[in-house]
């Protein structure tokens, strides 16, 4: 029987054109993690590489890999080897021509336990997804692993209140976002404390009104627009966790690599629904129009 307390962490850091350099410093933090008593611990999106939407290259492709693969056996070795649960964020190859932004989800044994290809695809300027990655269709469905169902989520998805709510409604212990977002540049100190605001705020509000844990692992430092068509991404780090009402039980400043832990207590889920009722009290019966992409 899985203990309803469960010792969860993530890994904010700077990446570097070098594959290997990556994977080295994902391995180096998943050990220190792990040492200090992690069952659970969630990387960055796109972790094993530069985040290379801010471009249009064809070359890009070359990046992405096969699930299962050699990549995927690096992480479900550490999985194993450290006895703990790994949500990594891959480039995936599913077939020629056909890709996906996919986590991939290790149990305790090395096991694969699931997968989920982000749903949402943005398309913004240093933010070219579209280009690369065929929308999910895994839908929202909780990965169950021994520590409980995990609902992962990816970046461009923790936006919208309809994905959280989905993977709580099919038994979420706990949502997870896997992120790559960070400033344009050219906004001032202003704007930008007003995005990462909004960007805090949204997901927090998502275990409020769900009722469930949230792990946000983004990556930190600047990367330049290859292409030379912005001013690249800043990324704001900020990595947090937080408790079901949206308490912040962990959080890490915009700049600083980061290995962020907490423990989280699974069964106060319940405790907490049974005060604030909300799935009680959803009028299901009128919310037909959510399925309609606007009203007149």
């Amino acid at each position: 029987m899985r203990s309803a307390k469960l010792q969860a962490a993530c890994i904010q850091h700077e990446c570097v054109a070098e594959i290997n350099t990556n994977i080295n410093i994902c391995k180096h933090n998943i050990e220190i993690a792990a040492k200090k008593g992690a069952k659970l611990i969630v990387l960055q999106e796109l972790h094993n590489s530069l985040y290379f939407c801010q471009s249009e290259n064809p070359k890009n492709f070359d990046l992405a890999e096969e699930i299962p693969g050699p990549i995927t056996d690096i992480y479900s070795s550490l999985a194993k080897q450290f006895n703990v649960v790994i949500v990594c964020s891959l480039f995936e190859k599913r077939a020629v021509g056909l890709y996906h932004n996919t986590a991939v989800v290790f149990d305790t044994d090395g096991s694969i336990a699931g997968l989920y290809r982000k749903m949402h695809i943005p398309d913004d300027p240093g933010y070219y997804e579209k280009y690369y990655f065929t929308p999910g269709d895994l839908g929202f469905e909780p990965i169950p692993t021994s520590i409980g169902k995990i609902g992962v989520l990816i970046c461009w998805d923790q936006w919208f209140p309809e994905a959280a709510r989905l993977m709580a409604l099919a038994g979420a212990d706990l949502l997870v976002y896997p992120t790559a977002i960070g400033w344009d540049r050219s906004d001032n100190e202003a704007e930008q404390l007003k995005q990462l605001n909004a960007w805090t705020t949204i997901q927090r509000a998502h275990a409020i009104s769900n009722n469930l844990p949230v792990i946000v692992a983004n990556r930190s430092g600047y990367e330049s627009d290859t292409s030379k068509q912005t001013s690249g991404i800043k990324f704001w780090g900020s990595s947090f966790i937080a408790g079901p009402q949206g308490e912040f039980l962990a959080h890490a400043n915009a700049t600083d690599e980061a290995i962020l832990s907490a423990e989280l207590d699974l069964s106060a889920t319940e405790n907490i629904r049974r005060n604030w009722p909300f799935l009680r009290d959803r009028r299901i019966d009128h919310y037909f129009d959510l399925v309609r992409r606007f009203l007149n």
